[in-house]
């Protein structure tokens, strides 16, 4: 028999809020398996860990003896989520969101347990939607409710347009969980709004309502802003295992209990003793090397991850750099040059901003220790630089015309 209190205890772990704890307590001490809900739009063709913040939790659930609905709203991708968004958000093609979907499917089993899993996608019963339908379902929510959120809210009182068909985007997602019939959902804090109102619909359909469980949005590699592909600050899920290893290791020493906390599937109690071993000396790299080589072997494998880990220790620890690395001169105009302009004299980045955000995100080395300041001037020698994972070079800095 399930104890409740533990099962309680490991599924808040990481969570914002759950709306409503007591409610969680009731049907888990049922004794049966609940139906566990998530979503997930294909915007894009790969998961990153971002994604997997959630997905973990589906785990959990799954561990616990729960099934799990990994809903792909192939429907709702074509509507765009507005959550969040200033501006109306740019539909996707049915071609795009079709090939999305697909590479959803293969990535999401690197996590989840196929025996409790079931992959469905709301045009299932989206599409044999007509339109008195549509109407029908409008017309269980209001306008006044919609304009409660805060990005809704913010639009239409700075004057920004709203789409009719974005009032639609949570009254969709909203009706899977009555599809669904599911006991709880999960998403990210900015999915709170549309969560409550699947949680509505079911009680306006006659079906009990659901258990809304949030989770924070996972910082990139930057440690600031939401990891994301179109800010570079991501580590994606099918990636190569050294290039994984090596970005989780440039993370700060601070931003390593947040990814523990969110993506380690380690116990609590075993997360919480790494933190005392760091209070009391232990070497966070060592730490970090847990870490990197979990998530390497939940996406990879444990050789994979061993072999990641020999040759970032090789590399960054022993020295060993590319054979062919290319040497380059960079002159500065008197003693020094802004390691941004270096870093595109160089041919290292494609320009200076580029080569700040590159510094701003912890991606450039030079000697072997990492340069996190855009404003630093190199002054002149000989320096082996690196930035990111696989652009290396050994820059000559000399005063102009020397």
């Amino acid at each position: 028999m399930v104890d409740v209190d533990a099962a309680l205890d490991e599924l808040s772990r990481g969570t914002e809020e759950i709306l409503v704890a007591s409610e969680l307590r009731e049907r888990l001490s049922a004794g049966r398996p609940l139906r566990i809900k998530a979503g997930f739009d294909p915007t894009a063709p790969d998961l990153h860990l971002g994604h997997t913040v959630l997905i973990n939790k589906l785990r959990q659930f799954q561990d616990l003896g729960h099934h799990v609905y990994f809903l792909i709203g192939d429907f709702t991708g074509m509507i765009g989520d507005p959550s969040g968004k200033s501006a109306t958000r740019k539909p996707l093609t049915p071609e795009e969101v079709s090939a999305n979907a697909r590479t959803y499917e293969e990535q999401v089993f690197r996590i989840l347990d196929p025996e409790r899993t079931e992959v469905v996608f709301n045009s299932r019963w989206m599409n044999r939607f007509s339109a008195t339908d549509m109407i029908q379902l409008a017309a269980r929510h209001t306008v006044a409710r919609m304009l409660e959120r805060d990005d809704f809210h913010n639009r239409y009182h700075a004057g920004q347009a709203i789409a009719i068909h974005e009032f639609l985007y949570p009254l969709i997602q909203g009706y899977d969980s009555v599809e669904l019939k599911a006991d709880v959902e999960l998403g990210g804090t900015d999915q709170k709004f549309n969560l409550l109102v699947g949680r509505q619909l079911q009680q306006s359909y006659g079906q009990p309502a659901q258990v809304v469980m949030t989770l924070p949005i996972l910082e990139g590699l930057d440690g600031v802003q939401k990891m994301s592909k179109s800010l570079d600050n991501y580590v994606g899920i099918r990636e190569p295992a050294d290039d994984m290893f090596g970005k989780l290791m440039s993370i700060s020493d601070e931003l390593m209990w947040r990814y523990f906390e969110l993506l380690s599937l380690r116990p609590g109690a075993e997360v919480d003793r790494l933190r005392e071993e760091a209070a009391g000396g232990r070497n966070p790299r060592d730490i970090k090397f847990l870490l990197a080589e979990e998530l390497v072997t939940r996406f990879h494998d444990e050789a994979a991850a061993r072999q990641a880990r020999e040759r970032f220790v090789a590399r960054f620890q022993h020295g060993a750099l590319p054979e062919d690395m290319p040497e380059v001169t960079v002159q500065a105009q008197g003693d020094s040059v802004p390691l941004p302009a270096m870093l595109r004299l160089a041919g290292l980045v494609d320009s200076t901003s580029d080569g700040q955000r590159m510094v701003r995100q912890g991606a450039v080395r030079i000697d072997g220790e990492r340069a996190d300041d855009p404003g630093t001037r190199v002054g002149t020698g000989v320096y082996t630089v690196q930035v990111g994972k696989r652009r290396f070079a050994r820059v000559i800095v000399v005063k102009e015309n020397a």
